[in-house]
């Protein structure tokens, strides 16, 4: 154990932290397993007197009675430099956003980070943000909305169809989707994920109510389901793999009817983080002033292992949402599925990288592992692309999230109107059933500009030109 570990346990005095060292030490020698030892520090901080006659921590004990620590009377020391990180479309990334990844990368917990072409001011860790840390995971850096996820269809009925039966697509999207804050249908929908054990942190017991009356809706913000023309291109030599458990995405080149949606886990997700995040806030609340929203949680810790398990459930239950979308949708025309692709970016995995496991969290950013599929979309006036990962160890295997935000809602409403917005989506064959002006194209990036800053990192297999968008409509609180 290392004087840093001692430190952001509570034992920050440099005489309190020497006799931590040595108690450490002499256990260690004599067969205590590391992964007993910060528990033991913490028992002994929290009740010294237990351990005043203890073999190896009873200096340490007997210092702590005779001056009780508050517990957080010591601040966290950032590093001195970051830990090693690269920007992707650096030209386009303003410089808060840098400023943000930079600030991560100083935590003691990290180990490598990376900034995607998309990237964003965000809270804590920017959007379009990945870091790798070690032993701890980050609330804020997986995000409020967690498992914010993407989700492809690929519909076995012609691509033509879209115009063909523009109203029989239009009023399945209106009848099968719900959005907006508080979203639910009246009649509640079904699926395994209920089936889960909930009850694997109080909070995701209390959440799964409200989680089942929300199951199959899509929230607010930049979250759509949309129907669109696919144009595949030439098969890749490699055949990809899919993530999460999507289908394959094994098609002949051609144009085909697919179905796109963007969405997370709604209320409950939001719920996960709040708590989590204030649980990780009161752990560190001397985190200088640039970090106070990386506050971070260690998952040999009880509160860390809650997180992390409640995440997970959270990932499974977007993906609920988003597999009962699609399955309403595809029932209602009457047709099946010839692939599919699905994918998380607002969450955490234990994965190997530089040798050793590290948790990476990517903040509004896709995996892409060698291999792995994903949908990086544009907006809806612009192309999705399904890619195929490369797997940069650079980029710890991520790729961007989407074209990425240009400028902040409120300046998107003040800069442009609807009318300016129509004719783009006239120009671009695309009708808009509901949205609000802060989603309006011109608030983005380019999407093709972001795929070519990161060529190196994903391979494009296929383009979703959309056609039928669907969104929250104007007036709600935005949830990514």
């Amino acid at each position: 154990m290392k004087r840093r570990e001692l430190i952001n346990l509570g034992l920050g005095r440099r005489d309190l932290s020497d006799l931590g060292l040595a108690a450490v030490r002499s256990a260690a020698l004599a067969g205590v397993k590391k992964k007993h030892l910060r528990q033991r520090v913490r028992d002994v901080i929290g009740d010294p007197s237990r351990f005043v006659d203890d073999a190896h921590f009873a200096e340490l004990a007997r210092q702590l009675a005779a001056a009780p620590l508050d517990g957080h009377d010591v601040p966290i020391d950032l590093r001195e430099e970051p830990v090693d990180y690269r920007i992707w479309g650096e030209d386009g990334i303003d410089a808060k956003a840098r400023r943000q990844l930079d600030a991560a990368c100083r935590l003691p917990i990290a180990v490598a980070g990376a900034l995607m072409p998309d990237a964003h001011v965000g809270y804590g860790l920017p959007i379009g943000g990945v870091l790798a840390t070690r032993g701890a995971v980050i609330p804020y850096a997986v995000g409020v909305d967690i498992a914010c996820r993407m989700k492809m269809t690929v519909l076995d009925l012609p691509a033509g169809q879209i115009d063909g039966a523009r109203d029989r697509l239009k009023k399945t999207l209106e009848r099968e989707t719900r959005f907006g804050i508080g979203a639910e249908f009246r009649e509640r929908r079904q699926h395994a994920v209920l089936d889960d054990d909930w009850s694997v942190t109080p909070i995701t017991r209390q959440l799964k109510d409200k989680a089942w009356r929300q199951l199959g809706t899509s929230g607010s913000g930049n979250h759509f389901v949309e129907f669109g023309e696919l144009e595949v291109f030439a098969r890749s030599p490699e055949a990809p793999r899919a993530v999460d458990g999507a289908d394959r995405f094994d098609l002949e080149p051609g144009r085909y009817l697919a179905l796109l949606s963007h969405s997370g886990s709604r209320g409950a997700g939001a719920t996960v983080c709040s708590h989590y995040s204030k649980v990780a806030a009161a752990r560190q609340p001397d985190l200088p002033r640039e970090v106070k929203h990386l506050a971070w949680l260690d998952l040999d810790e009880a509160d860390g292992a809650e997180y992390w398990a409640a995440m997970e459930l959270m990932g499974r239950y977007a993906a609920a949402n988003h597999a009962e979308i699609h399955r309403a949708i595809v029932k209602a025309l009457g047709g099946s599925a010839l692939a599919g692709v699905e994918n998380h970016h607002n969450f955490a995995w234990k994965e190997m990288h530089r040798g050793e496991e590290l948790v990476v969290h990517r903040k509004g950013a896709t995996p892409a592992g060698e291999g792995a599929l994903g949908v990086i979309p544009g907006t809806m006036a612009h192309p999705a692309y399904v890619v195929r990962g490369l797997g940069e160890a650079a980029s710890l295997e991520s790729a961007s999230h989407g074209a990425g935000r240009v400028m902040s809602r409120k300046k998107a409403k003040e800069s442009f109107t609807w009318s300016q917005a129509k004719k783009l989506l006239a120009e671009r064959g695309v009708e808009l059933l509901s949205a609000g002006l802060d989603e309006v194209p011109m608030a983005y990036r380019d999407i093709d500009d972001v795929m070519a800053a990161q060529r190196d990192l994903v391979e494009p297999l296929g383009r979703f030109l959309p056609r039928l968008v669907k969104m929250a409509p104007a007036g709600e609180r935005p949830e990514d």
